[in-house]
């Protein structure tokens, strides 16, 4: 009995000991090792697009970061439309995947992004919703940090004579913009126009009045598309008047009625921005994450100049005035 007893004893203690050296092995490689693997992907941070469509150069943007322990997930801009999310994006042997379902694409299929990262560059092919395959490139985003916060004004310019064009040029030939009683029109959707100086830091003074349903846009350096719709009463949402597109929601909606003049009164210094929509302050020192859909390009360390949207609805604008940081 007791050589028996000793025997259950010892053999009970030795499987007891095999299991807890198995799960002290597999530790690391189920908590630690996840957690400091996926930390540490190169990918992980925000990226410049450039996306070769046919016979043009089209700006896309991506961000990638890590939620929980391992897994990483994200937000993508096309060339069009919101920022959109990633639910995962896969890392496997250098390779980047993900697929995210189609948003303005007449579609039932997936976007597909496949691309791989070496010395710190993005390249790859992006398979639209419609099967149609377009290669990529991609570079970090800038942080666009400044030392001084609070810079120095230079004179303010007038960027819209209330005569004529000069000073501006349309994005494509389909130009809708005129200039009439001081006021710079587009009364049916055309194209984008956009101002012949570039600038980096600035203060924005701009006034607009749009019809019933409208919807257009003021895009800050040709990149961030500040949104003007015709939202009265409805709930604050990047998608309505005063956000940014698809990225900062207003703390309040205070748009007035078709119709009737509206102000904006935007601060850009790197990418920090504040808007004074109608005198009330909506967006305070926020950082803007990346470019909008539509903008003219990625190069995001680049001075770049102010856009109206024309390719949408009807909308007025007057009174345009940029004072520059010096």
């Amino acid at each position: 009995m007791k050589n028996v007893r000793f025997s259950s004893i010892f053999s009970g203690k030795f499987h007891c000991l095999l299991i807890a050296i198995t799960l002290f092995i597999a530790m690391p490689s189920i908590s630690f090792g996840s957690n400091s693997n996926a930390g540490e992907q190169p990918i992980i941070g925000r990226w410049d697009l450039t996306v070769q469509m046919e016979d043009q150069s089209v700006p896309s943007w991506l961000e990638v970061k890590l939620s929980g322990i391992k897994t990483l997930v994200g937000y993508f801009v096309a060339d069009g439309g919101s920022a959109r999310p990633i639910s995962k994006v896969n890392v496997i042997d250098g390779k980047i995947s993900f697929s995210i379902p189609p948003q303005w694409d007449n579609s039932d299929k997936d976007m597909v992004f496949e691309g791989t990262l070496e010395n710190d560059k993005l390249k790859g092919v992006i398979t639209s919703s419609s099967g149609v395959k377009h290669n990529f490139t991609g570079e970090r985003a800038p942080l666009l940090k400044r030392n001084n916060t609070s810079p120095e004004w230079g004179k303010p310019i007038t960027l819209f004579n209330g005569k004529d064009l000069k000073g501006w040029h349309p994005q494509n030939p389909n130009n809708q913009w005129v200039a009439e009683g001081g006021i710079l029109k587009c009364p049916k959707p055309g194209t984008n126009i956009i101002t012949d100086q570039k600038f980096e830091d600035f203060k924005l003074h701009i006034e607009f009045r749009y019809p019933e349903g409208g919807n257009t846009g003021v895009y800050l350096r040709g990149r961030y598309e500040v949104q003007v719709e015709d939202s009265k009463g409805k709930e604050p949402a990047s998608i309505y008047l005063g956000g940014v597109y698809g990225f900062l929601t207003p703390n309040e909606n205070v748009a007035k009625s078709p119709g009737e003049w509206q102000t904006y009164d935007i601060t850009l210094i790197g990418r920090r921005v504040t808007i004074v929509a109608n005198g009330k302050a909506i967006i305070t020192d926020q950082i803007i994450p990346g470019i909008t859909g539509g903008a003219l390009d990625s190069k995001e360390g680049e001075p770049g100049p102010i856009m109206l949207q024309g390719d949408h609805r009807p909308a007025d604008y007057r009174n345009i005035v940029i004072t520059p940081a010096k």
